[in-house]
């Protein structure tokens, strides 16, 4: 098996295609103009794409732009999702359940609208959860149906420890950013266990970077996660093309990939 270089990339969350969301809730793009936010990351070298059922209508704008690549496109892509938190779209609000007949009728959902998940993580992941018969009959139930990698998204580090020690998972997602670090301390315990790294909120939703889209205080927040994480993937969260290509731009001048180094040399 090829190894796989270790770096820090960024990935597109996709929730903002969804739902609306958030302090300043933002309108949801049509189906077009979220088609041609995915094919812009992709054009900018974006290869992990993040979503949910919890993220509304995500999954379904997803899977039919997925259904309309290449086969090598896509297989070059990483496509995750999770289980566990819902969406309830009479309600338009989300709903949390962990049960097995439910994580298994998610996962079977995910499936159907992705045609195949390359990542499948467990949602609101809770110390007494990442381990309980339930998950770990869901995550059998996935390895059944052809998913392989498995990752937990948590927000304690009491979580993040329980879901390291489980041997279960290959990937852990948590917020990261200079105005909120408490999971810095899970970092070499997941260097330790071989885990990778999906960081969330690298903005603090917003707070460190105000309206503006990319500049200075883009390029300050991901350079505080560079210098903690050589390793993973940084989601940023956005349906609007300018503010995608500003952070692209910014991460590539705050995490300059390193020189190739010249055959031949030592």
């Amino acid at each position: 098996m090829t190894s796989v270089e270790k770096r820090l990339e960024l990935g597109l969350g996709l929730l903002s295609i969804g739902r609306s969301w958030g302090v300043r809730p933002t309108e949801v793009p049509g189906e077009e103009e979220a088609h041609a936010l995915l094919r812009r990351a992709l054009d900018l070298g974006v290869h992990t794409l993040d979503t949910a059922p919890a993220y509304g209508s995500s999954e379904a704008v997803l899977g039919r732009f997925l259904a309309g690549l290449p086969g090598p496109q896509r297989s070059a892509l990483t496509v995750m999702t999770k289980a566990g938190e819902h969406w309830d779209a009479d309600g338009a609000t989300t709903f949390v359940d962990h049960g097995r007949d439910a994580l298994r009728r998610s996962i079977d959902r995910s499936l159907t609208l992705l045609q195949g998940i390359d990542v499948l993580q467990i949602h609101k992941a809770t110390a007494d959860l990442v381990d309980s018969p339930g998950v770990v009959a869901a995550l059998e139930h996935a390895r059944a149906a052809g998913v392989t990698r498995f990752g937990a998204s948590v927000a304690t580090v009491e979580a993040g420890q329980r879901a390291i020690g489980t041997g279960l998972y290959g990937f852990l997602q948590f917020p990261l950013n200079s105005a909120d670090d408490k999971m810095l301390p899970l970092l070499p315990l997941m260097a330790q266990a071989g885990l990778r790294a999906i960081v969330n909120r690298p903005f603090a939703m917003g707070s460190l970077v105000g309206s503006a889209t990319g500049g200075d205080a883009a390029r300050a927040a991901f350079a505080f996660i560079g210098r903690h994480l050589a390793d993973g993937v940084v989601l940023t969260g956005t349906s609007k093309l300018a503010h995608l290509e500003a952070n692209v731009a910014s991460f590539a001048a705050a995490l300059p990939k390193p020189p190739a180094t010249a055959l031949g040399s030592v």
